[in-house]
């Protein structure tokens, strides 16, 4: 069955928690969305995990369209979510809703997810006025990592933890669809699920979210390095990844591959009368 928006409202009300995962390419909706995933969120964070860029910043609309129009090719179960790139919306409320519909329009996404509290909720209203479902995120926003001094814990502080609740309530009452609540302290995202009557999906965020959402990457242990407190990698495939590799890079060398299998063959006297 199709999931929708209508999917999360579900959810909230009877306690189903929800999973989202990222995807960024065709193969990787391929394999993720038969999995019963509610949603696939393309986003930004492919500057990072795909491009190589150290932050989310220099990631532009055209990149976002680019890989949600291949994730869109491969995800027909998922509700599909894409972001809304660093200063595709900031500037004004045209900038948004304009960008917005590009996603949907060009991309296929079926809703957008923008950064920020209170100070996107006039964008995030007007997505919605123009019938984009949106999803809002607060908490570590990658896109103000400049603003934030790194990508650091936020709302450990009194004054900044009720600005997260209050940020919460405005983007509800914007009429966003979900928030996403990233690096806050547990209790903090207890106290924001509560408050609010969208689903809240946490990453790092604690187990009292209505869901979670993770990149795929890392919940597959795919790129080696430093791994995030809240990352907990299901499986090591940067190990069997580089182990394959290895492997065809010795059979190659020594003569072993191709073999004879995996060779196409041709009539012996096609063959003769071609050397003769």
């Amino acid at each position: 069955m199709k999931k929708t928006v209508l999917t999360f409202k579900e959810a909230k009300k009877t306690g189903k928690k929800l999973t989202m995962l990222t995807a960024y390419d065709y193969s990787a909706a391929r394999l993720i969305d038969p999995c019963g995933i509610d949603a696939i969120l393309v986003g930004d964070s492919l500057g990072m995990v795909c491009l190589g860029y150290p932050d989310t910043l220099s990631v532009t609309m055209e990149d976002m369209l680019h890989h949600t129009r291949a994730v869109a090719r491969g995800a027909d179960h998922a509700l599909l979510i894409s972001d809304l790139p660093f200063m595709s919306y900031q500037a004004s409320v045209y900038d948004a809703v304009k960008n917005a519909g590009r996603l949907v329009q060009e991309g296929r996404a079926e809703a957008v997810k923008i950064e920020g509290g209170g100070e996107v909720a006039e964008q995030a209203k007007a997505i919605v006025r123009a019938q984009i479902p949106v999803m809002g995120h607060i908490g570590l926003t990658p896109q103000s990592v400049n603003m934030f001094g790194g990508f650091k814990v936020q709302g450990k502080e009194r004054e900044r933890a009720k600005r997260f609740i209050e940020d919460a309530k405005r983007l509800e009452d914007a009429g966003v669809f979900s928030i996403v609540l990233e690096c806050i302290p547990g209790a903090l995202a207890d106290i924001i699920t509560q408050a609010v009557s969208v689903p809240t999906i946490g990453i790092g965020a604690g187990n009292r979210c209505d869901g979670q959402v993770l990149v795929y990457q890392d919940m597959l242990g795919m790129l080696p390095g430093f791994q995030p407190k809240f990352v907990k990698a299901y499986e090591n495939l940067s190990d069997a990844f580089q182990s394959g590799v290895r492997g065809y890079i010795e059979e190659v060398e020594n003569g072993k591959f191709p073999s004879e299998e995996h060779t196409f063959l041709m009539d012996a006297e096609t063959v003769k009368d071609l050397i003769t």
